[in-house]
């Protein structure tokens, strides 16, 4: 696939799953698709995104501790007037996954809690939770975009106003580093494939 040099698309997700994946802590997102989602169904829309952080359902309850305690509360309708982007990814995997019993094994990959394992499985229960691996950049420089309450709502796909240049990004872990990964989890879902869209 060709390498975007910029880009205005963008993937929505927790802050704090954001800062995990910014410091190489995980590389792993967990999807079932948001409210607004087309046919009500998680799709992935762009292969390259860049990481757009949202704080208002983050929630500590459903964060290992390491996380949770990093985590601010805010109310209802809050956001930031000012978004701060400052990296982008290449979603390598999207591994749909139904069983349970694997879902547990990969616990260690990723920054949430049994919790919230529970409840993502037990939500649109006929659906298989999506595996997303993402190999995550650092930009040169952080792009701040004001935000437009079109960014709000429950989706996980938005395109910014702002053209965002992604040359001379860093990726946060080597070539080696993140194939090591992904090669673990490959190993630990194995067979118990779902399907695969990639």
């Amino acid at each position: 696939m060709e390498e975007l040099t910029t880009t205005f698309h963008a993937l929505k997700e927790w802050a704090i799953a954001i800062q995990a994946l910014e410091v190489g802590s995980t590389i792993m997102l967990l999807r079932k698709g948001g409210i607004h989602e087309r046919g009500g169904r998680f799709q992935v829309a762009h292969e390259q995104v860049l990481l757009y952080p949202t704080y208002e359902h983050q929630q500590q309850f459903l964060l290992k501790p390491e996380y949770a305690n990093r985590v601010c509360p805010v109310t209802s309708g809050w956001h930031p007037e000012t978004i701060k982007i400052s990296s982008f990814a290449q979603i390598t995997d999207i591994l749909p996954i139904s069983d349970e019993d694997t879902v547990n094994r990969l616990l260690p990959f990723h920054i949430w809690n049994d919790d919230f394992i529970c409840d993502r499985l037990k939500w649109k229960a006929n659906q298989p939770l999506f595996i997303l691996l993402l190999r995550a950049y650092k930009l040169r420089q952080v792009e701040e975009i004001p935000y437009l309450e079109k960014y709000g709502g429950c989706k996980s796909w938005i395109d910014i106003e702002r053209t965002v240049n992604l040359q001379n990004s860093q990726p946060v872990l080597s070539d080696s580093q993140y194939n090591n990964v992904v090669t673990d989890i490959r190993s630990i879902i194995g067979n118990r494939l779902y399907s695969s869209t990639v």
